[in-house]
């Protein structure tokens, strides 16, 4: 029996009913899934780094949007020198504390969290104060007899290497800030250059030779592509390549071991150039004006600024955790690869649990606001993105510890801090912050793991640790002797050690290469043969992601575009 005209003209209403029923259930089921954070605001999180459904889904398109740009050329697998034997550090202002114990505590606390490293300014202007060669300070009557007192300027930073090395830590120190007399105009801008660089060239020297083997790192300037850390001067990146590369051979002639940092980069999207200069745009510039020689490790800033530690977006007109890839990639294209990048701050802005209204906060919103759990639970998650992503950072510092006291609750920088700047006599010791306690347990239960890189075999995630030894065969002039084997863990597909017998007349390095399961960590236990090896490096290979996340975002937002036009489409046809 054939049906009727009316039930042929009911059947396709009843599909695009069951359909919008269908597309509204699905988008009902969504909207409980994100305001409940289930399986697909988990999902987003990890790729977007947005915590709210509606960044989350803006977040996805832009990640999917990646497809769309030519991956960076990153090499990850590209041999690097200079990464650093442990990885994590902090920002200190020990420069402005007067009182040992409160320095010794602040220091404490910085070891028990876990921190190897302090970037620590040794500010020019507080040095050099007198004048030209004058390593001393008469500006104040200090003993109140109505007359200048000079004081020897070097022995607040005596005291500072002193206890740095006392708790176990090692300094990067900062070189920067230009003192009045180095410039002939006084609207230079208080951190612009010296109108003769060979007066920073012989600062520089100065605090190299007096530390020489107590200090190896140091870092020349801080930001020099923003302002106003060029002063009241236009960028310029020719500029800052001269005192870069003056510097560097300076240093390297007090002792050829040191290792010089760039000046961190800044990110930001600005092309004037006049107080602001793109991070890309100034980069490229140092590289074609020759400054690609004069440093050992490129430093940069890593703010998390206003989304989280898992945001997978790469645009270079926005700027996330993830901008040092393009640094990478700069890098790469221009021969220098095999440097590392070090992060010389890292951090979010807890702005939004300050006890001040916005309005009364300078700068409100400028760094990005999180709340202490977000700026708690963020930073770990970051240090575990770069070990498992990002081979070429070297090392990251915390933007900071804790200022010298309470007054700056009205500037948003303050809110980056770790602890309360609350130190007394009576009660000696700082009040830690959500975030001192979470990074404290992350760095110190820590299961080391070698990532998808290449690794030198002196690296801190070898639990063996062999004995660093000279060896001019070595990719980097240096090795790790293991007397008894090698143990170290892996995640991967496989993993290819370079290596040689420690005793052997042929010194011709060998390959090992190990078979891993996709994906799953493996502890080994490897022996070589009798006697004691030299290993060079260990590369871990890990053929599993690939641009796996992009297609995963661009699926969840294509799904929802068709669920919404879906919804749309039909209510439209139904009326």
């Amino acid at each position: 029996m054939s049906s009727t005209p009316a039930n042929t003209a009911l059947a396709p209403r009843k599909r695009a009913a069951l359909i919008v029923i269908f597309a509204l259930v699905m988008l009902v089921l969504l909207a409980l899934d994100l305001r409940s954070r289930g399986f697909f605001w988990q999902f987003a999180w990890w790729q977007t780094g947005e915590e709210a459904p509606a960044g989350q889904i803006r977040g996805l398109v832009e990640v999917a949007g990646n497809l769309v740009r030519h991956p960076l050329g990153t090499d990850p697998l590209m041999p690097i020198d200079n990464k650093t034997d442990f990885p994590y550090g902090i920002n200190t202002f020990l420069e402005q504390e007067v009182e040992r114990p409160k320095i010794e505590a602040m220091l404490r606390m910085i070891r028990d969290a876990g921190f190897g490293w302090l970037r620590q300014e040794f500010p020019w202007e507080d040095l050099e104060v007198d004048g030209r060669g004058q390593f001393t300070d008469s500006r104040l009557d200090r003993d109140g007899d109505g007359a200048a007192d000079t004081i020897d300027t070097w022995l607040k930073y005596d005291q500072i290497v002193e206890l740095t090395e006392a708790y176990g830590l090692r300094l990067m120190a900062r070189l920067s800030n230009p003192p009045a007399w180095t410039r002939a105009d006084p609207n230079a801008g208080d951190r612009a250059p010296p109108d003769d660089l060979r007066d920073f060239v012989n600062y520089a020297t100065a605090v190299a030779a007096r530390y020489r083997g107590r200090i190896s790192h140091y870092q020349i300037w801080n930001e020099p592509n923003i302002y106003p850390e060029w002063g009241e001067k236009a960028i310029d990146p020719a500029g800052y390549v001269d005192l870069l590369c003056r510097a560097y051979h300076a240093l390297k002639a007090v002792d050829a071991n040191i290792v010089v940092v760039s000046g961190a980069i800044a990110p930001t999207i600005a092309l004037d150039g006049s107080r602001d200069l793109s991070d890309l745009v100034f980069l490229q510039a140092l590289y074609d004006h020759g400054g690609g020689e004069c440093f050992d490790v490129l430093s940069a800033q890593g703010y998390g600024l206003r989304s989280g530690p898992t945001d997978r977006r790469l645009r270079a007109t926005s700027v996330n955790v993830a901008r040092h890839s393009y640094y990478r990639d700069i890098m790469v294209r221009n021969g220098g690869g095999h440097k590392p990048i070090w992060l010389s701050e890292a951090a979010w802005n807890a702005t939004l649990d300050a006890e001040l209204p916005p309005e009364q906060i300078s700068l409100y919103g400028a760094y990005g606001t999180v709340t202490q759990e977000q700026a708690a639970r963020y930073m770990p998650i970051f240090y575990e993105r770069i070990q498992q992503e990002w081979p070429w950072i070297g090392n990251v510092m915390y933007w900071f510890f804790t200022r010298k006291d309470p007054f700056e609750a009205d500037q948003a920088f303050y809110y980056f801090r770790m602890a309360e700047p609350d130190y007394q006599p009576d009660k000696p010791t700082f009040t830690p912050l959500p975030v001192y306690h979470s990074v404290q347990h992350y760095l110190n239960s820590q299961d080391p793991l070698l990532y998808r890189g290449r690794h030198q075999a002196e690296t801190w995630q070898i639990g063996s640790a062999g004995a660093v030894v000279a060896d001019p065969g070595a990719r980097f002039g240096q090795a790790a002797r293991f007397e008894a084997g090698l143990e170290f863990r892996a995640h991967g597909t496989a993993v290819e050690i370079r290596w040689r017998p420690a005793e052997a007349q042929d010194r011709t390095w060998r390959a090992r290469r190990i078979e891993l399961s996709s994906g799953l960590a493996r502890t080994q236990g490897l022996a070589f043969g009798a006697g004691a090896i030299i290993v060079d490096e260990i590369a871990v290979f890990d053929r599993s992601g690939n641009r796996l996340f992009s297609w995963l975002a661009l699926a969840g937002a294509l799904a929802i575009v068709a669920l919404g036009a879906a919804v749309m489409a039909l209510r439209d046809r139904g009326r």
